[in-house]
C-alpha cells in the first residue's frame, strides 16, 4: 500500500486548504485512516482519524470544529479539509493508514505517505 498526499502550501492565517491522500488500492472500512502533523523538533501527533468499521472518528482539540476528514470518490482517496487556518497549525502533513488500528499514535501507523507542507503566515 502506497499513499500519496497533495494539497499543501502557503496560505494566510484564517485561510484554507485541502489536503489529498490517494492510495494506491482501495481503503476498505477495516482501514484506519488518519492525518498526523510535525512541526520542526516536534513530535508527529495525530490530527484526524477515522475507521469505519468500528464507527470511530477523531480529532484534536485543536482542530475541532476547523478541520474535516473525508472520502473522496471512491475508496482510495481521503481529504482533510482545512479552515480558519492559524500560524500554529504550520507543519508537514502526513497521511498514513492501518489495518490493526490500536489508536491515533504514529507508531501504531503502518502506511505512510511522504508528507506535505502547510505553512500558514502573513
Amino acid at each position: 500500500l502506497e499513499l500519496v498526499e497533495s494539497g499543501g502550501g502557503l496560505v494566510q492565517p484564517g485561510g484554507s486548504l485541502r489536503l489529498s491522500c490517494v492510495a494506491s488500492e482501495p481503503l476498505d472500512e477495516d482501514y484506519a485512516i488518519a492525518w498526523f502533523r510535525q512541526a520542526p523538533g516536534k513530535e508527529r501527533l495525530g490530527v484526524s482519524c477515522f475507521q469505519e468499521s468500528s464507527g470511530t472518528t477523531y480529532y484534536a482539540d485543536s482542530v475541532k470544529g476547523r478541520f474535516t476528514m473525508s472520502r473522496g470518490n471512491g475508496k482510495n482517496t481521503v481529504h482533510l479539509q482545512m479552515d480558519s487556518l492559524k500560524p500554529e497549525d504550520t507543519a508537514v502533513y502526513y497521511c498514513a493508514a492501518e489495518r490493526a488500528f490500536g489508536g491515533v499514535v504514529a507508531a501504531l501507523f503502518s502506511h505512510w505517505g511522504q508528507g506535505t507542507q502547510v505553512t500558514v503566515s502573513s
